[in-house]
């Protein structure tokens, strides 16, 4: 049985029944604008992709996924508030169905459909799995970027100066409209 109290659990199903027209009203609203279209062709319009830019159907593939994630993701939503209103007309609203404790009001202001106390929260965890590429990649050797210009003959900035110092600057003699300039006096 849940601790919320009357006033408590009327401003939570407001919330659960404002956020579900929401969702509605998006789905109403991305119907209106067509069902998404199976292929990028159908999506797109167009006859071939022969004549467009790469980029054009990057976009257009990038555009299409975004609002597949985004319909889905919403769905999931959908289902959840849904799956909350039954739960309150179950009576079991507000309480984890994993170990049956009550779940704080300030949780259920925060994320009223949630089903879950903070414990018993699905993919709380984040993942320690590392990409498959680290078991290919070698480690650099010991030392690798140490002193790398000093060991490799290079110069260091304050060096740098000096050695493209006698090609000539913007405003050198080298730059000047006459020929044989050697210094700035001789410029003018």
């Amino acid at each position: 049985m849940s601790t919320l109290t009357k006033d408590q659990r009327q401003e939570l199903e407001q919330a659960l029944l404002e956020q579900r027209e929401d969702l509605q009203r998006h789905f109403e609203s991305s119907m209106e604008d067509g069902a998404p279209a199976e292929s990028l062709k159908d999506s797109t319009g167009e006859l071939s992709s022969y004549d467009n830019h790469p980029a054009d159907a990057g976009t257009e593939t990038f555009e299409r996924s975004r609002d597949l994630a985004i319909d889905d993701t919403l769905t999931d939503e959908f289902n959840q508030v849904n799956d909350a209103l039954e739960r309150m007309e179950e009576g079991t609203y507000g309480t984890c169905v994993t170990c049956g404790k009550n779940i704080p009001f300030e949780r259920l202001e925060a994320i009223p459909y949630t089903a879950y106390c903070i414990d018993h929260t699905p993919n709380r965890d984040v993942s320690n799995d590392r990409p498959v590429e680290e078991e290919v990649i070698t480690m650099p050797p010991s030392g690798a970027g140490e002193v790398r210009q000093r060991n490799a003959g290079k110069f260091d900035n304050a060096e740098a100066w000096e050695a493209v110092e006698e090609y000539g600057t913007s405003n050198s003699p080298a730059m000047a409209a006459k020929r044989d300039v050697q210094d700035y006096d001789e410029n003018m």
